[in-house]
């Protein structure tokens, strides 16, 4: 299975080091043009909302013509956009840059789909496990490479080298990466746009989606408030919270790349994703207890543990449920949920950490987590065929989506 994954993993990671140079330095570049600091909301708020809508089309046309074609696409948008970034004379072409980039991106989705298509059911939560310890372990590199340069060079020098390792990406994508979707024969139906609208009117699909956008919810606020956590709870600075992103990477790529794929195979995708959200309930109900360097490492520990098991396991969970001839459609769904929580969790998690102080900072994460457990636990017991690691699922939800499309016909 690593075999035929190596490709994909090996541009992934080029993919994330590039995009995650950006990160850190893109707040302080905003605001160089004297805008506040509300802008930089609206301007990642801008690009997940973009995300958002071609999201669900990218992933739709991969399964019309092939994942290798769309993420070309993307790739060029992203070489583009980065490129933009890097000579932008106003904050409106720094809008314009991003705007580029969010409409043609759909790594994410069309990655995962790329992967359900060359690896075997039972394997996909140990697949999905590596490609998030790939994301990590590229988001270990990227934001030391973009302080080094942006100390030596200025602000352009980081967005063109990330626009290089872009344009390095779309390359060997080009080159090595083989098409993973067979073009459906002329005779088959075709899955289009209306697949889309149809998602959520497969049960089997819905109900996992609803409690990937709960969980998602609760991770957008946490990821928004955490650095606020950190100096108002513990007082620490950009110094002290740049380590403890780059710890919380090196445990991601540990617990993701080696024990998701063990703890699957033991427990099965739904008991393993069940078992995550509990971990990072116990994680967040910690939180205004934690006042100690020590407590809080232990506490990372703890969500990054809880993160690898719920989401490889729900993003298994996704792609068995979905039909094979809609993986694309149903992932890039998926992906999109993720955009629309990074719209709407931040706003509300930093508003109850302004109001009620930092021990509240995770009070919002919480409370979804625990109604994204509640519809794992349901879900467990309504679909006892997702408590282990079967194919049967794909057989089931294809049968169940043929169902609902004449209903719905």
């Amino acid at each position: 299975m690593i075999r035929k994954l190596v490709p994909i993993l090996g541009i992934t990671f080029i993919d994330i080091v590039g995009f995650s140079m950006l990160i850190p330095i893109l707040p302080y570049f905003v605001t160089h043009f004297g805008v506040s600091a509300v802008v930089v909301g609206l301007l990642f708020a801008t690009f997940s909302f973009c995300q958002l809508i071609s999201g669900p089309i990218w992933g739709n046309v991969s399964d019309r013509v092939g994942r290798k074609s769309v993420l070309v696409i993307s790739q060029i948008g992203a070489t583009i956009g980065w490129a933009m970034l890097a000579f932008s004379p106003s904050i409106g072409w720094v809008f314009f840059a991003r705007i580029v980039e969010g409409v043609s991106g759909g790594n994410i989705g069309i990655t995962q789909a790329y992967v359900v298509d060359i690896v075997e059911a039972k394997d996909r939560a140990r697949a999905f496990g590596l490609i998030g310890a790939t994301f990590s372990a590229g988001m270990v590199f990227g934001p030391v490479i973009a302080g080094v340069l942006f100390t030596r060079y200025g602000f352009s020098a980081p967005f063109l080298a990330a626009s290089a390792l872009q344009l390095l990406t779309l390359i060997l994508t080009i080159v090595l990466l083989p098409e993973s979707r067979q073009r459906p024969e002329e005779h088959e139906e075709r899955v289009g746009l209306r697949d889309i609208l149809a998602t959520f009117h497969n049960p089997r699909v819905s109900r996992v989606l609803w409690e990937r956008l709960a969980y998602s919810l609760g991770l957008y606020g946490w990821f928004a408030v955490i650095a606020l956590y950190l100096k108002g709870q513990m007082g620490f600075g950009v110094a002290e919270t740049t380590r403890l992103f780059s710890i919380f990477a090196v445990l991601n790529v540990f617990f993701s790349g080696y024990l998701v794929g063990k703890i699957s195979n033991r427990l099965g995708d739904r008991r393993m994703s069940n078992i995550g959200l509990v971990v990072l309930l116990a994680g967040f109900c910690i939180l205004p207890f934690t006042h100690t360097w020590f407590v809080f490492l232990v506490l990372m520990a703890v969500f990054s543990f809880g993160m690898a098991l719920a989401n490889a396991g729900i993003t298994a969970l996704i792609s068995h449920a979905a039909p094979d001839r809609e993986q694309g459609t149903v992932l890039g769904v998926s992906s999109s949920l993720d955009s629309l929580s990074g719209i709407l969790a931040p706003p509300v998690s930093t508003g109850l950490l302004a109001r009620f102080g930092a021990p509240f900072a995770g009070v919002e994460s919480l409370a979804l987590t625990a109604i994204a457990l509640a519809i794992g636990i349901a879900g467990a017991a309504r679909d006892p065929l997702f408590a282990g690691n079967v194919s049967e699922p794909d057989e089931v939800s294809s049968e169940q989506t043929l169902v609902s499309s004449e209903e719905l016909a």
